[in-house]
């Protein structure tokens, strides 16, 4: 998909200040859904968060009960260890070398730009995808983020995403469907067994035809490079084809004005179920989805409002 730069945009829906912002890069998203800062994250800080991930893998540092170490569902039946069993750390915001990333002044900055003053870290995850061993597990469906969240409005949300390592095609960077955070919030499920195996969560866009759109725009990163992007833009991202590891880390960020609001009956319906049901197998009951989500939450900057 050709990108548009020539539209002059006076009115701007999707960001709130030029704080951070040229003209020019919140005419980008305004127009596209995502924006791409090179070299936004120095490597000693990123060298630091895989440093924690890898201690985290094999428990070299006491538990945080917060962080969810999740499991490759493949690598859990081959018998692999450490690096190579766990493809994500998730709710990291509590970890204390994990939340210097979280809290990176020019990258709140950029925050700030995108959804104003008062920033939430709501939801956080190290990502570790792992050499794919031919079942597809790797991959992350293609999807939307706002599926996951039970707050709004959305113009108030944004992901930051940053590469820890160069990412490319060949090792499953993302790819995003430029424009359609502009659309509707889509029915997710799990993907078809035909197409592999799929990690728990790892929820699909209800379509037929997203993961061979010839809008896809693949994002390749170096390392320090920070995506931005809106919580409706469709994305995913493809199977690591080798050997090494994909490492990124990700905070999606809302404005601590939005509100909580009631998935029940929507489309949301499907993971917000899944979830209580994952908690309650731990031994958390009576709890509502949207309980879960302030529990894992951490203010970054202002003041706390509704979140």
């Amino acid at each position: 998909m050709e990108h548009q730069f020539d539209q002059n945009i006076s009115e701007y829906k999707y960001s709130v200040s030029d704080l951070m912002l040229t003209k020019q890069q919140r005419d980008f998203y305004e127009i596209n859904g995502y924006l791409v800062v090179p070299k936004l994250i120095p490597d000693y800080l990123l060298d630091r968060c895989c440093n924690r991930f890898i201690e985290l893998c094999h428990e070299k540092v006491p538990q945080n009960q917060n962080i969810t170490m999740m499991k490759d569902i493949s690598r859990m039946k081959t018998g692999d260890q450490g690096e190579y069993l766990y493809g994500k750390a998730q709710d990291i915001l509590w970890d204390d070398e994990f939340y210097e990333y979280a809290r990176y002044p020019k990258m709140v900055d950029y925050v700030e730009s995108f959804i104003g003053p008062n920033v939430m870290g709501m939801h956080s995850m190290f990502i570790n995808k792992q050499p794919d061993i031919g079942t597809n597990s790797s991959r992350h469906p293609v999807h939307q983020d706002l599926h996951y969240f039970p707050f709004r409005p959305a113009n108030l949300i944004v992901a930051a995403w940053t590469a820890c390592v160069p990412i490319t095609v060949n090792n499953g960077c993302l790819y995003v469907l430029p424009g359609t955070h502009t659309g509707d919030l889509y029915p997710h499920t799990y993907p078809e067994p035909k197409d592999g195996e799929i990690n728990k969560l790892y929820h699909e866009l209800k379509t037929n035809n997203n993961n061979d759109d010839p809008k896809k725009v693949f994002l390749e990163m170096e390392k320090g490079d920070t995506v931005f992007f809106h919580p409706l833009l469709i994305h995913g991202s493809g199977i690591n084809k080798t050997q090494g590891f994909r490492k990124a880390i990700s905070v999606h960020y809302a404005s601590s004005n939005c509100n909580y609001i009631d998935v029940s009956g929507t489309t949301q319906d499907n993971i917000k179920n899944e979830v209580i049901d994952i908690m309650a197998k731990k031994g958390i009951i009576d709890v509502d989805y949207t309980f879960i989500w302030k529990h894992h939450s951490r203010l970054i900057r202002g003041v706390r409002a509704n979140l």
